[in-house]
């Protein structure tokens, strides 16, 4: 198509850092471009100063809604058509994006999930590996439920060992304890009934790959990458109305 006619991607990023790069990479690779002309636009908003998420949700920190909400019209200005943000559990205070722009919003959780259905079509049971915060707010949870989808968690002490690992590879640690780690709580999930594993927090694909467990892994970045792509190329109708 005409490179004239794409939209301008905005990304909502930061939450954390090597996340954002993992997303940027795999919009890279799905977009098969031969020229950098024939790669997407893309402003990227990369603030990790956005308040802790896990905290907010659980009463214990100030919100972020006032600073995804700053970024989304940051990035209004600077030209985007459409805002993704790359990170699962912020989207608990995705209302406070969606209020602060008229350009759409693509949730990274209803996209998964109509990835789920579009190429999972016998899965009953999904298996989480999210945050807390993700999980308190049951973004997935209500997004799986309007379609008859049932979402699994780990158990509570499982559920401190995956936020344990979480905030190591956040430091940097993507060492074979921490995939193994990682790996392990995915059978467990198995183990409890999951059709399939939802790596539904955007450092789990930093350690966690396809083909790692016996089910298959849902990576949430790569999913968000793909219809991106579609998106900004227009082979796919945006979300909830066209770009302006």
């Amino acid at each position: 198509m005409n490179r004239e006619n794409e939209f301008v991607v905005g990304v909502i990023g930061g939450l954390g850092p090597e996340a954002t790069h993992d997303f940027f990479g795999k919009l890279l690779h799905h977009s098969h471009a031969r020229t950098d002309q024939d790669h997407l636009h893309v402003i990227i908003e990369d603030n990790p100063k956005t308040p802790n998420r896990n905290e907010a949700i659980a009463g214990l920190g100030p919100s972020p809604g006032p600073c995804l909400a700053a970024m989304a019209r940051a990035l209004e200005r600077a030209g985007a058509d459409f805002i993704v943000m790359a990170c699962n559990t912020a989207h608990a205070f995705e209302d406070s994006i969606r209020a602060a722009t008229a350009k759409p919003f693509v949730s990274l959780i209803d996209e998964v999930v109509d990835e789920v259905r579009q190429v999972h079509r016998a899965a009953k049971r999904v298996g989480l590996l999210a945050t807390q915060g993700s999980l308190d707010s049951k973004i997935y949870h209500t997004a799986f439920a309007r379609h008859g989808i049932e979402a699994l968690q780990l158990a509570a002490p499982s559920q401190l060992r995956f936020m344990e690992m979480l905030y190591r590879i956040k430091s940097g640690d993507r060492g074979r304890a921490v995939h193994d780690g990682m790996q392990q709580l995915g059978g467990e999930l198995i183990a409890s009934g999951a059709d399939i594993l939802i790596a539904a927090c955007t450092e789990v694909p930093l350690v966690l790959k396809p083909g790692d467990n016996t089910k298959p892994l849902i990576d949430s970045t790569d999913v968000l990458a793909r219809r991106c792509v579609a998106y900004a190329r227009r082979q796919m109708p945006l979300p909830g109305g066209t770009a302006k």
